[in-house]
Protein backbone atom coordinates (compact mmCIF):
# COMPACT_ATOMS: atom_id res chain seq x y z
CA UNK A 1 0.00 0.00 0.00
CA UNK A 2 2.43 2.57 -1.25
CA UNK A 3 1.36 6.19 -0.90
CA UNK A 4 4.67 7.56 -2.16
CA UNK A 5 4.65 10.26 -4.84
CA UNK A 6 4.77 9.21 -8.47
CA UNK A 7 7.18 11.00 -10.77
CA UNK A 8 5.72 12.94 -13.67
CA UNK A 9 7.23 13.23 -17.12
CA UNK A 10 6.15 15.08 -20.20
CA UNK A 11 7.61 13.66 -23.42
CA UNK A 12 5.50 13.04 -26.51
CA UNK A 13 5.05 9.35 -25.70
CA UNK A 14 3.31 10.35 -22.46
CA UNK A 15 0.54 12.20 -24.31
CA UNK A 16 -2.94 11.22 -23.10
CA UNK A 17 -5.22 12.72 -25.76
CA UNK A 18 -4.57 10.43 -28.71
CA UNK A 19 -7.00 9.42 -31.47
CA UNK A 20 -7.81 6.09 -29.81
CA UNK A 21 -8.27 7.67 -26.39
CA UNK A 22 -10.82 10.09 -27.85
CA UNK A 23 -12.72 7.21 -29.48
CA UNK A 24 -12.82 5.09 -26.32
CA UNK A 25 -14.03 8.14 -24.37
CA UNK A 26 -16.80 8.77 -26.92
CA UNK A 27 -17.85 5.12 -26.86
CA UNK A 28 -17.86 5.22 -23.08
CA UNK A 29 -19.95 8.41 -23.09
CA UNK A 30 -22.70 7.00 -25.30
CA UNK A 31 -23.04 3.65 -23.54
CA UNK A 32 -23.18 5.43 -20.18
CA UNK A 33 -25.60 8.01 -21.57
CA UNK A 34 -28.01 5.30 -22.66
CA UNK A 35 -27.62 3.55 -19.31
CA UNK A 36 -27.95 6.69 -17.18
CA UNK A 37 -31.24 7.68 -18.81
CA UNK A 38 -32.73 4.43 -17.54
CA UNK A 39 -31.26 4.64 -14.04
CA UNK A 40 -33.84 6.98 -12.42
CA UNK A 41 -36.66 6.04 -14.83
CA UNK A 42 -36.65 2.24 -14.48
CA UNK A 43 -37.96 2.43 -10.87
CA UNK A 44 -40.79 4.62 -12.16
CA UNK A 45 -41.43 2.14 -15.00
CA UNK A 46 -41.49 -0.71 -12.50
CA UNK A 47 -43.96 1.19 -10.32
CA UNK A 48 -46.15 1.61 -13.40
CA UNK A 49 -46.02 -2.17 -13.90
CA UNK A 50 -47.20 -2.65 -10.32
CA UNK A 51 -43.89 -3.20 -8.49
CA UNK A 52 -42.99 -2.08 -4.95
CA UNK A 53 -39.78 -0.90 -3.24
CA UNK A 54 -38.58 -4.45 -2.64
CA UNK A 55 -38.92 -5.27 -6.35
CA UNK A 56 -37.16 -2.02 -7.29
CA UNK A 57 -34.17 -3.09 -5.20
CA UNK A 58 -34.28 -6.59 -6.66
CA UNK A 59 -34.41 -5.34 -10.26
CA UNK A 60 -31.36 -3.12 -9.67
CA UNK A 61 -29.58 -5.81 -7.70
CA UNK A 62 -30.06 -8.60 -10.24
CA UNK A 63 -28.59 -6.36 -12.95
CA UNK A 64 -25.40 -5.75 -11.00
CA UNK A 65 -25.06 -9.38 -9.90
CA UNK A 66 -25.44 -10.48 -13.51
CA UNK A 67 -22.61 -8.13 -14.48
CA UNK A 68 -20.62 -9.32 -11.46
CA UNK A 69 -20.80 -12.99 -12.45
CA UNK A 70 -19.64 -12.23 -15.99
CA UNK A 71 -16.70 -9.98 -15.11
CA UNK A 72 -14.16 -12.74 -14.27
CA UNK A 73 -14.88 -14.39 -17.62
CA UNK A 74 -14.67 -10.98 -19.30
CA UNK A 75 -11.28 -10.46 -17.68
CA UNK A 76 -9.96 -13.76 -19.05
CA UNK A 77 -11.53 -13.15 -22.46
CA UNK A 78 -9.80 -9.77 -22.67
CA UNK A 79 -6.45 -11.55 -22.39
CA UNK A 80 -7.31 -14.57 -24.58
CA UNK A 81 -9.81 -13.37 -27.22
CA UNK A 82 -8.73 -9.74 -27.31
CA UNK A 83 -10.11 -6.36 -26.29
CA UNK A 84 -12.21 -5.77 -29.42
CA UNK A 85 -14.14 -9.05 -29.20
CA UNK A 86 -15.16 -8.48 -25.57
CA UNK A 87 -16.00 -4.80 -26.03
CA UNK A 88 -18.08 -5.21 -29.17
CA UNK A 89 -19.90 -8.28 -27.81
CA UNK A 90 -20.81 -6.44 -24.63
CA UNK A 91 -22.09 -3.40 -26.52
CA UNK A 92 -24.23 -5.52 -28.87
CA UNK A 93 -25.85 -7.36 -25.95
CA UNK A 94 -26.42 -4.05 -24.16
CA UNK A 95 -28.15 -2.49 -27.19
CA UNK A 96 -30.42 -5.47 -27.86
CA UNK A 97 -31.48 -5.85 -24.24
CA UNK A 98 -32.26 -2.20 -23.63
CA UNK A 99 -34.18 -1.95 -26.92
CA UNK A 100 -36.26 -4.97 -25.82
CA UNK A 101 -37.55 -2.98 -22.82
CA UNK A 102 -39.82 -1.21 -25.32
CA UNK A 103 -41.79 -4.40 -25.96
CA UNK A 104 -42.41 -5.76 -22.46
CA UNK A 105 -45.37 -5.27 -20.15
CA UNK A 106 -44.62 -7.63 -17.25
CA UNK A 107 -42.23 -7.56 -14.31
CA UNK A 108 -41.04 -11.11 -15.07
CA UNK A 109 -39.75 -10.18 -18.54
CA UNK A 110 -38.19 -7.00 -17.15
CA UNK A 111 -36.38 -9.15 -14.60
CA UNK A 112 -35.04 -11.45 -17.34
CA UNK A 113 -33.94 -8.58 -19.55
CA UNK A 114 -32.12 -6.95 -16.64
CA UNK A 115 -30.06 -10.13 -16.32
CA UNK A 116 -29.18 -10.00 -20.02
CA UNK A 117 -28.40 -6.28 -19.88
CA UNK A 118 -26.14 -6.92 -16.88
CA UNK A 119 -24.15 -9.39 -18.99
CA UNK A 120 -23.62 -6.78 -21.71
CA UNK A 121 -22.75 -4.16 -19.14
CA UNK A 122 -20.24 -6.43 -17.42
CA UNK A 123 -18.45 -7.13 -20.71
CA UNK A 124 -18.50 -3.59 -22.09
CA UNK A 125 -17.45 -1.70 -18.94
CA UNK A 126 -14.69 -4.16 -18.05
CA UNK A 127 -13.36 -3.94 -21.61
CA UNK A 128 -13.70 -0.15 -21.80
CA UNK A 129 -11.69 0.41 -18.63
CA UNK A 130 -9.01 -2.04 -19.77
CA UNK A 131 -8.74 -0.46 -23.23
CA UNK A 132 -8.36 2.98 -21.66
CA UNK A 133 -5.66 1.57 -19.34
CA UNK A 134 -3.81 0.18 -22.37
CA UNK A 135 -3.88 3.54 -24.15
CA UNK A 136 -2.98 5.85 -21.23
CA UNK A 137 0.75 6.31 -20.52
CA UNK A 138 1.62 4.50 -17.25
CA UNK A 139 3.17 7.59 -15.66
CA UNK A 140 -0.09 9.51 -16.15
CA UNK A 141 -2.52 6.68 -15.41
CA UNK A 142 -4.36 8.39 -12.54
CA UNK A 143 -4.82 11.57 -14.57
CA UNK A 144 -5.79 9.66 -17.72
CA UNK A 145 -8.35 7.48 -15.96
CA UNK A 146 -9.77 10.63 -14.43
CA UNK A 147 -10.28 12.08 -17.91
CA UNK A 148 -11.70 8.76 -19.14
CA UNK A 149 -14.12 8.87 -16.24
CA UNK A 150 -15.19 12.34 -17.34
CA UNK A 151 -16.88 10.79 -20.37
CA UNK A 152 -19.08 8.73 -18.08
CA UNK A 153 -19.56 11.71 -15.78
CA UNK A 154 -20.77 13.90 -18.63
CA UNK A 155 -23.28 11.19 -19.47
CA UNK A 156 -24.30 11.18 -15.83
CA UNK A 157 -24.78 14.94 -15.93
CA UNK A 158 -27.13 14.72 -18.89
CA UNK A 159 -28.63 11.21 -18.77
CA UNK A 160 -30.76 11.14 -15.59
CA UNK A 161 -31.99 14.70 -16.10
CA UNK A 162 -32.91 14.04 -19.74
CA UNK A 163 -34.48 10.68 -18.87
CA UNK A 164 -36.67 12.18 -16.13
CA UNK A 165 -37.62 15.04 -18.45
CA UNK A 166 -38.45 12.80 -21.43
CA UNK A 167 -40.54 10.39 -19.37
CA UNK A 168 -42.99 13.23 -18.77
CA UNK A 169 -43.24 13.90 -22.50
CA UNK A 170 -42.89 10.56 -24.28
CA UNK A 171 -43.73 6.96 -23.43
CA UNK A 172 -41.38 4.53 -21.72
CA UNK A 173 -41.01 2.41 -24.92
CA UNK A 174 -39.90 5.50 -26.86
CA UNK A 175 -37.42 6.38 -24.11
CA UNK A 176 -35.87 2.91 -24.19
CA UNK A 177 -35.44 3.05 -27.98
CA UNK A 178 -33.56 6.34 -27.59
CA UNK A 179 -31.32 4.66 -25.01
CA UNK A 180 -30.66 1.80 -27.45
CA UNK A 181 -29.72 4.33 -30.15
CA UNK A 182 -27.08 5.71 -27.78
CA UNK A 183 -25.69 2.20 -27.51
CA UNK A 184 -25.46 2.04 -31.29
CA UNK A 185 -23.41 5.23 -31.28
CA UNK A 186 -21.07 3.60 -28.76
CA UNK A 187 -20.70 0.65 -31.13
CA UNK A 188 -19.80 2.99 -33.98
CA UNK A 189 -16.99 4.68 -32.05
CA UNK A 190 -15.76 1.39 -30.57
CA UNK A 191 -15.34 0.01 -34.10
CA UNK A 192 -12.91 2.85 -34.89
CA UNK A 193 -10.44 2.11 -32.08
CA UNK A 194 -7.06 0.57 -32.97
CA UNK A 195 -6.84 -2.11 -30.31
CA UNK A 196 -3.51 -3.15 -28.87
CA UNK A 197 -2.55 -6.80 -28.97
CA UNK A 198 -2.74 -8.51 -25.61
CA UNK A 199 0.42 -9.66 -23.88
CA UNK A 200 0.59 -13.37 -23.16
CA UNK A 201 2.11 -15.30 -20.30
CA UNK A 202 3.49 -18.83 -20.42
CA UNK A 203 2.06 -19.61 -16.98
CA UNK A 204 -1.33 -18.06 -17.54
CA UNK A 205 -3.09 -21.16 -18.87
CA UNK A 206 -2.35 -23.18 -15.77
CA UNK A 207 -3.99 -20.59 -13.53
CA UNK A 208 -7.21 -19.89 -15.39
CA UNK A 209 -9.45 -22.60 -13.89
CA UNK A 210 -9.78 -21.03 -10.42
CA UNK A 211 -8.65 -17.56 -11.38
CA UNK A 212 -11.53 -15.17 -10.69
CA UNK A 213 -9.71 -12.07 -9.45
CA UNK A 214 -6.40 -10.23 -9.55
CA UNK A 215 -4.80 -10.25 -6.10
CA UNK A 216 -3.06 -6.88 -6.51
CA UNK A 217 -6.47 -5.20 -7.02
CA UNK A 218 -8.18 -6.60 -3.92
CA UNK A 219 -7.42 -3.83 -1.40
CA UNK A 220 -8.69 -0.87 -3.45
CA UNK A 221 -11.61 -2.96 -4.67
CA UNK A 222 -12.76 -3.72 -1.11
CA UNK A 223 -12.68 0.00 -0.34
CA UNK A 224 -14.67 0.62 -3.53
CA UNK A 225 -17.31 -1.88 -2.40
CA UNK A 226 -18.18 0.16 0.70
CA UNK A 227 -18.20 3.39 -1.30
CA UNK A 228 -20.39 2.21 -4.17
CA UNK A 229 -22.99 0.79 -1.79
CA UNK A 230 -23.97 4.44 -1.34
CA UNK A 231 -24.50 4.86 -5.08
CA UNK A 232 -27.05 2.04 -5.14
CA UNK A 233 -29.15 3.90 -2.59
CA UNK A 234 -28.95 7.20 -4.44
CA UNK A 235 -29.59 6.03 -8.00
CA UNK A 236 -32.40 3.65 -7.03
CA UNK A 237 -34.38 5.42 -4.33
CA UNK A 238 -33.51 9.13 -4.22
CA UNK A 239 -36.08 10.19 -6.86
CA UNK A 240 -38.81 8.36 -4.93
CA UNK A 241 -37.54 9.73 -1.58
CA UNK A 242 -37.62 13.30 -2.91
CA UNK A 243 -41.21 12.85 -4.10
CA UNK A 244 -42.20 11.47 -0.68
CA UNK A 245 -40.64 14.50 1.06
CA UNK A 246 -42.26 16.89 -1.41
CA UNK A 247 -38.84 18.21 -2.45
CA UNK A 248 -38.30 19.68 -5.90
CA UNK A 249 -35.08 19.63 -7.88
CA UNK A 250 -34.19 15.94 -8.21
CA UNK A 251 -33.19 16.60 -11.83
CA UNK A 252 -30.86 19.35 -10.58
CA UNK A 253 -29.40 16.89 -8.07
CA UNK A 254 -28.05 14.63 -10.81
CA UNK A 255 -26.90 17.61 -12.89
CA UNK A 256 -25.05 19.25 -10.00
CA UNK A 257 -23.62 15.95 -8.79
CA UNK A 258 -22.19 15.22 -12.23
CA UNK A 259 -20.85 18.78 -12.61
CA UNK A 260 -18.85 18.52 -9.39
CA UNK A 261 -17.85 14.98 -10.32
CA UNK A 262 -16.31 16.36 -13.50
CA UNK A 263 -14.60 19.18 -11.62
CA UNK A 264 -12.94 16.73 -9.25
CA UNK A 265 -11.75 14.56 -12.15
CA UNK A 266 -9.72 17.48 -13.51
CA UNK A 267 -7.41 17.59 -10.48
CA UNK A 268 -7.82 14.41 -8.38
CA UNK A 269 -6.00 12.20 -10.89
CA UNK A 270 -2.99 14.52 -10.98
CA UNK A 271 -2.87 14.55 -7.18
CA UNK A 272 -2.90 10.74 -7.21
CA UNK A 273 -0.06 10.56 -9.75
CA UNK A 274 2.10 12.98 -7.76
CA UNK A 275 1.31 12.17 -4.14
CA UNK A 276 -0.46 8.79 -4.04
CA UNK A 277 -3.88 7.59 -2.90
CA UNK A 278 -3.62 8.87 0.70
CA UNK A 279 -4.10 12.44 -0.49
CA UNK A 280 -7.14 11.53 -2.59
CA UNK A 281 -9.06 8.74 -0.85
CA UNK A 282 -9.49 10.10 2.67
CA UNK A 283 -10.65 13.63 1.69
CA UNK A 284 -12.97 12.20 -0.96
CA UNK A 285 -14.46 9.59 1.36
CA UNK A 286 -15.07 12.22 4.03
CA UNK A 287 -17.04 14.36 1.56
CA UNK A 288 -19.19 11.34 0.64
CA UNK A 289 -19.77 10.64 4.34
CA UNK A 290 -21.09 14.19 4.93
CA UNK A 291 -23.27 13.96 1.81
CA UNK A 292 -24.93 10.79 3.10
CA UNK A 293 -25.69 12.40 6.45
CA UNK A 294 -27.29 15.34 4.66
CA UNK A 295 -29.46 13.01 2.56
CA UNK A 296 -30.58 11.14 5.68
CA UNK A 297 -31.68 14.52 7.06
CA UNK A 298 -32.99 16.08 3.78
CA UNK A 299 -35.27 18.91 4.96
CA UNK A 300 -35.33 20.90 1.70
CA UNK A 301 -33.99 21.37 -1.82
CA UNK A 302 -30.97 23.40 -0.67
CA UNK A 303 -29.66 20.51 1.42
CA UNK A 304 -30.34 18.14 -1.47
CA UNK A 305 -28.16 20.22 -3.80
CA UNK A 306 -25.38 20.67 -1.22
CA UNK A 307 -25.32 16.87 -0.82
CA UNK A 308 -25.11 16.52 -4.60
CA UNK A 309 -22.08 18.83 -4.75
CA UNK A 310 -20.23 17.08 -1.91
CA UNK A 311 -21.00 13.62 -3.27
CA UNK A 312 -19.82 14.62 -6.74
CA UNK A 313 -16.52 16.00 -5.44
CA UNK A 314 -15.97 12.96 -3.23
CA UNK A 315 -16.91 10.18 -5.63
CA UNK A 316 -15.16 11.88 -8.55
CA UNK A 317 -11.94 11.87 -6.52
CA UNK A 318 -12.16 8.40 -5.02
CA UNK A 319 -13.27 6.24 -7.97
CA UNK A 320 -10.47 6.96 -10.51
CA UNK A 321 -7.85 6.86 -7.75
CA UNK A 322 -9.00 3.41 -6.66
CA UNK A 323 -9.10 2.20 -10.28
CA UNK A 324 -5.56 3.44 -10.94
CA UNK A 325 -4.43 1.79 -7.71
CA UNK A 326 -6.08 -1.47 -8.83
CA UNK A 327 -4.15 -1.71 -12.10
CA UNK A 328 -0.82 -0.08 -11.25
CA UNK A 329 0.66 -3.16 -9.56
CA UNK A 330 -0.88 -5.73 -11.91
CA UNK A 331 1.30 -7.39 -14.60
CA UNK A 332 0.65 -6.10 -18.13
CA UNK A 333 -1.08 -9.34 -19.11
CA UNK A 334 -3.33 -9.10 -16.01
CA UNK A 335 -4.78 -5.63 -16.50
CA UNK A 336 -8.01 -7.12 -17.81
CA UNK A 337 -8.39 -9.20 -14.64
CA UNK A 338 -7.45 -6.22 -12.46
CA UNK A 339 -10.21 -4.14 -14.08
CA UNK A 340 -12.59 -7.10 -13.82
CA UNK A 341 -11.84 -7.35 -10.09
CA UNK A 342 -12.31 -3.61 -9.64
CA UNK A 343 -15.67 -3.50 -11.43
CA UNK A 344 -16.84 -6.73 -9.77
CA UNK A 345 -16.58 -5.05 -6.39
CA UNK A 346 -18.20 -1.95 -7.92
CA UNK A 347 -21.15 -4.10 -9.01
CA UNK A 348 -21.25 -5.97 -5.71
CA UNK A 349 -21.49 -2.73 -3.76
CA UNK A 350 -24.30 -1.35 -5.90
CA UNK A 351 -26.15 -4.68 -6.09
CA UNK A 352 -26.04 -5.56 -2.40
CA UNK A 353 -26.73 -1.94 -1.53
CA UNK A 354 -29.83 -1.78 -3.73
CA UNK A 355 -31.24 -5.07 -2.42
CA UNK A 356 -30.55 -4.33 1.25
CA UNK A 357 -31.72 -0.74 0.93
CA UNK A 358 -34.93 -1.91 -0.74
CA UNK A 359 -35.66 -3.98 2.37
CA UNK A 360 -34.70 -1.08 4.65
CA UNK A 361 -36.94 1.34 2.75
CA UNK A 362 -39.82 -1.12 3.04
CA UNK A 363 -39.35 -1.56 6.81
CA UNK A 364 -37.88 1.72 8.08
CA UNK A 365 -38.38 4.36 5.38
CA UNK A 366 -36.05 5.97 2.86
CA UNK A 367 -34.06 8.08 5.34
CA UNK A 368 -32.62 4.90 6.88
CA UNK A 369 -30.94 4.12 3.54
CA UNK A 370 -28.68 7.15 3.73
CA UNK A 371 -27.89 6.76 7.41
CA UNK A 372 -26.72 3.22 6.63
CA UNK A 373 -24.78 4.56 3.62
CA UNK A 374 -22.90 6.96 5.89
CA UNK A 375 -21.96 3.96 8.03
CA UNK A 376 -20.69 2.14 4.94
CA UNK A 377 -18.41 5.04 4.02
CA UNK A 378 -17.14 5.25 7.60
CA UNK A 379 -16.27 1.55 7.38
CA UNK A 380 -14.25 2.20 4.20
CA UNK A 381 -12.33 4.98 5.93
CA UNK A 382 -11.53 2.77 8.92
CA UNK A 383 -10.33 -0.07 6.67
CA UNK A 384 -8.13 2.35 4.73
CA UNK A 385 -6.54 3.68 7.92
CA UNK A 386 -5.82 0.12 9.12
CA UNK A 387 -4.31 -0.81 5.73
CA UNK A 388 -2.20 2.33 5.72
CA UNK A 389 -0.88 1.75 9.25
CA UNK A 390 -0.06 -1.86 8.37
CA UNK A 391 1.79 -0.80 5.21
CA UNK A 392 3.80 1.79 7.13
CA UNK A 393 4.86 -0.81 9.69
CA UNK A 394 5.89 -3.25 6.96
CA UNK A 395 8.09 -0.61 5.30
CA UNK A 396 9.51 0.79 8.57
Amino acid sequence: MNAQPHRQSGPAEDRIWTRDFVFVCLANFFVFFGFQMTLPTLPLFLKELGGNDQLVGLIVGIFTFSALLLRPYAGHALESKGRKFVYMTGLVVFVLSIASYSFISSILFLFILRIVQGMGWGFSTTAGGTIATDIIPPKRRGEGLGYFGLSGNLALALGPTLGLTLVGVISFPQLFLICAACGLMALLFASRIRYKKVETSETKAAKVRFDIFERSAIKPSILLFFITATFGGIATFLPIFAIERGIQGIELYFLLYAAFLMISRTFAGRIYDRKGHLYVFMPGAFLIFIAMLLLAWLPNTTVLLIAASLYGLGFGSVQPALQAWSVENAPANRRGMANATFFSFFDLGIGLGAILFGQMAFMFGYASIYAASAGSVLMAMIIYILLYIRAKRMHA
